[in-house]
């Protein structure tokens, strides 16, 4: 029997189904990476804000405790014996204190949070494009196997035209070059 003739472009056309099949592969490891670290970082970020919640409800309740001294103090006014004055002065200096410091945690809280919610919106925009990649990329790989089955060139060729803009979204997925 006469051995069939291999068209040379099928050995192209294996090379590139292994390129996209190696691409789409890393692109769903690295998008499942990115994907992980976002659902993460919006579980810190919920604790951040809940830790900060609690430190306004703290803060809220000395500033209730301050202003009801304040008000005592001056409803006794003169009357108030010189002890018991400076025994409210106190009182209202310590509140103060800790109303100051309960402002500055919330700062600090609210500074971390909202990097957390930054680290998770890029690890978003990282997981999508390489989940972008994986769609154009399975297509090239689709394309290419009809390709083959069917001995067409031109489907190779539109599945390596498709492939070749799910690698671009493989690298974008990396560098997010496009947005």
């Amino acid at each position: 029997m006469a051995e069939e003739k291999k068209e040379k472009w099928l050995n192209y056309l294996a090379l590139t189904t292994v390129v996209f099949a190696v691409c789409a592969t890393l692109s769903t490891f690295k998008g499942g990476n990115f994907s992980t670290l976002a659902v993460m970082s919006q579980s810190q970020a919920s604790d951040q804000w809940s830790y900060y919640q609690a430190k306004s409800i703290k803060g809220y309740v000395y500033e209730i405790q301050k202003e009801k001294l304040e008000l005592e103090l001056k409803v006794m006014g003169q009357k108030a014996a010189k002890g018991i004055a400076e025994e409210y002065e106190k009182k209202l200096d310590a509140y103060a204190k800790k109303i100051k410091k309960y402002e500055d945690e919330k700062a600090k809280i609210e500074k971390e949070a909202k990097e957390l919610e930054r680290v998770r919106a890029e690890a978003q925009r990282h997981s999508r494009a390489f989940g972008v990649a994986v769609i154009f990329l399975q297509i090239a790989i689709l394309l290419s196997s009809i390709s083959a089955l069917m001995k067409k060139k031109i489907l190779w060729l539109l599945g390596s035209v498709v492939g070749v803009l799910g690698i671009v979204y493989f690298m974008n997925g990396f560098f997010l070059f496009i947005k």
